[in-house]
């Protein structure tokens, strides 16, 4: 018997091990938690060790690591991109997909083609590749949606969003990340009956499409199970929606305006509750109804309370609403009121205008990334903000209101943080 049991310790501790892929935005379960073992507790002096670093361009992209690759989208370009461009000048360059090496940084492929940008902050694309059984889609900020061989770099189809719906590109953008739900591709397009599109992912074919609004905005698709049924919930700047994922059957429609078209985070459901917040203090908390699809609000928001995102989506649990504000702040809401138990300004900085931080879960604490380029370890309790330790990851190379910003969600696997600006993609040990 005794080495069948040493052979079962072994297999225990390699699947304790294990090294966790990060294949999409927001992680393998979409809910920005980081589940991987064998992180350490607080950075080394100096920093943790870069392990590689690989030459990119520009883009608001994350990266996405699955199989032992990572993928990542950017903007090549000798124009100067760098400005808010809310008159939409155009500006000629190549989107680009790079294919590397996970434990290397070693380019494997790429594939590029050209683009003109006509969004505001025209720094490249927006969107997290979506990896799953060896294929890589990729959405650009043009519309260009891309599906790939992940090995080799191979073309399996392509869709071109605004010649194929016959809708123009949002001011910032397709900035939606596409959620893969079973066969279905489930993106945020425009267009007559068209806001939300689902498309077969083996073929690109189009398999339902569903609802009209003036602009599809950049809040990503997201499932949740409600009222016996699975949803898709779809959020744009007109009304939040919940549709059958395997039809694109509407089954309710609640008007829900934001200013703008800045329907931006992703929805948040915690037990039988749904949360949305935008710009301009719009959002609140609804209620599921347990036994049919639909929802009522519960509270809605103002100035002083609530918490209302522009580039971030926030992290519920436990009764509780955490997220950067309107203007950086990271607050603290009780979900059963909307009341607001505290703010901080430490994770960010200062005051200022979109400013941005994105909170990724691991145990009992938060990896926070600011947008000025610094990876954060903190406790983030109803009592308040309790910083661990620092590490300045990244400079930050992007421009928003006269600031240099660093707002591109990093990947977590591996027991490594993959993160990217305008100049590079770097991979970095956190293992203990």
């Amino acid at each position: 018997m005794r080495p069948l049991f040493s052979f079962l310790l072994i297999a225990l501790a390699a699947a304790n091990a294990r090294a966790d892929d990060w294949p999409q935005w927001m992680g393998p379960q979409r809910d920005n938690v980081w589940r991987e073992k064998g992180i350490l507790d607080t950075f080394p002096k100096g920093g943790p060790k870069v392990l590689w670093r690989a030459k990119v361009a520009n883009g608001f992209s994350g990266p996405a690591v699955a199989d032992g690759l990572v993928f990542l989208t950017d903007f090549v370009t000798d124009a100067d991109i760098h400005k808010d461009n809310f008159d939409r000048a155009e500006f000629a360059g190549k989107e680009r997909v790079q294919c590397f090496d996970a434990k290397t940084g070693d380019l494997k492929w790429k594939h590029d083609y050209p683009c003109t940008l006509t969004v505001s902050y025209p720094n490249g694309p927006r969107c997290t590749p979506n990896v799953e059984a060896g294929k890589v889609w990729t959405l650009g900020a043009e519309g260009d949606l891309i599906c790939f061989d992940a090995k080799t770099g191979k073309i399996h189809w392509q869709r071109d969003f605004k010649k194929d719906y016959k809708t123009a590109t949002p001011l910032w953008g397709f900035a939606a990340h596409p959620l893969m739900d079973g066969d279905c591709l489930i993106c945020m397009v425009g267009g007559e009956g068209a806001v939300a599109v689902a498309f077969d992912k083996n073929t690109g074919k189009e398999i339902w499409k569903a609802l009209s609004a003036e602009e599809p905005g950049y809040s990503p698709p997201s499932i949740i199970e409600a009222g016996g049924v699975r949803q898709l919930i779809i959020w744009h700047p007109e009304a939040i929606n919940g549709l059958d994922p395997a039809t694109g059957k509407v089954f309710w429609s609640v008007k829900q305006t934001t200013v703008n078209g800045t329907s931006i985070m992703m929805p948040r459901k915690l037990d039988d509750h749904l949360f949305i917040g935008a710009w301009q203090h719009k959002g609140g908390l609804f209620k599921l109804d347990a036994k049919k699809p639909g929802l009522t609000q519960a509270w809605k928001g103002n100035r002083d309370t609530s918490v209302y995102p522009v580039n971030n989506t926030p992290f519920l649990e436990a009764g509780h609403i955490y997220g950067i504000c309107n203007d950086g702040e990271l607050r603290c809401v009780d979900i059963k009121t909307g009341e607001r138990l505290w703010e901080s300004l430490k994770a960010v900085g200062k005051k200022t205008p979109s400013g941005t931080a994105h909170l990724v879960k691991h145990a009992d604490r938060f990896f926070i990334t600011a947008e000025t380029g610094d990876l954060i370890i903190a406790k983030l309790t109803p009592k308040g903000y309790n910083e661990i330790s620092r590490w300045h990851m990244l400079d930050p190379t992007s421009t928003a209101y006269k600031r240099n910003v660093s707002w591109s969600h990093p990947a977590f696997a591996q027991q490594c943080v993959f993160a990217r600006n305008d100049r590079e993609l770097i991979c970095v040990s956190l293992a203990k």
